[in-house]
């Protein structure tokens, strides 16, 4: 197995370096109402341990996940060793409860969300912390407090970067006028965000792409993922599996 080098990593931030490939955990925590072509079981947590350590063997060092992704972050708070050593991204807006999800941006429930992410990761800070958007994401940015609300948790410490997980163009380029990074779709099929990408070249931010894969409707997986790691501005594309040899083959694919 090939090994990404500290000089391939990114920086999503000005003291955030990332690994190119990240690992995305929705399928931890979540096999319900989710965009894959075969559904899934989830993981045990042997398999999590395997997953977590070929990741780290292999110089992974940025993990995403959220509060939507059902039991995700709780599984990586028991199972995630050497905390210091990962970067990880959570996010807030999207609630996933009796098998659906909501949708609350206001501040209390921000700050709220922020605390159950700081228990179930069992860490006293998060180095990322995206706004999951809903459709309406130019609405979320203009008319709610959410950034302002996680702009002051980085101000008291308790948050190193903050973004947005956009929808739209221009979501994502409001996200980029306001915060460090956002989150996008990118992938062969789908460029449409290569406008937001070229913005945030242009600012000095970065980019954090979702979906590279096309939620595994892609082609061939290695040429997609050195596709959306093309662009300057992208500094990690985050890929979800539950499988340790598909990671490996992910890995093989952009590193060394």
């Amino acid at each position: 197995m090939r090994r990404f080098s500290s000089d391939q990593y990114r920086f999503l931030a000005p003291d955030l370096a990332v690994s190119p490939l990240g690992l995305g955990t929705v399928k931890l925590g979540r096999n319900t109402d989710v965009k894959y072509p075969a559904s899934f079981t989830l993981p045990d947590d042997n398999t999590v341990r395997q997953l977590l350590s070929c990741a780290q063997e292999a110089g992974i060092n940025f993990i995403d996940t959220a509060p939507a992704y059902g039991q995700s972050e709780e599984r990586l708070g028991q199972l995630l060793d050497n905390r210091h050593d990962w970067i990880v991204s959570t996010k807030v807006g999207e609630i996933y409860e009796n098998q659906q999800s909501r949708f609350d941006f206001s501040t209390s429930t921000t700050l709220a969300s922020v605390d159950r992410s700081l228990t179930r990761l069992r860490t006293d800070y998060l180095d990322v912390i995206l706004v999951h958007a809903d459709d309406n994401d130019v609405d979320v940015i203009r008319q709610t407090d959410v950034i302002e609300t996680l702009l002051r948790l980085k101000e008291a410490g308790k948050v190193r970067a903050v973004g947005v997980s956009t929808k739209t163009v221009q979501g994502g380029r409001l996200a980029l006028a306001l915060c460090d990074t956002v989150m996008v779709a990118y992938n062969v099929d789908d460029t449409s965000q290569g406008a937001v990408i070229e913005k945030a070249q242009a600012q000095g931010k970065s980019v954090i792409v979702k979906k590279a894969l096309a939620s595994g409707h892609a082609g061939e997986p290695a040429d997609a993922l050195r596709f959306a790691l093309t662009p300057p501005a992208v500094a990690s594309v985050v890929v979800g599996t539950i499988s340790p040899a598909h990671l490996e083959d992910n890995i093989n694919a952009v590193a060394g």
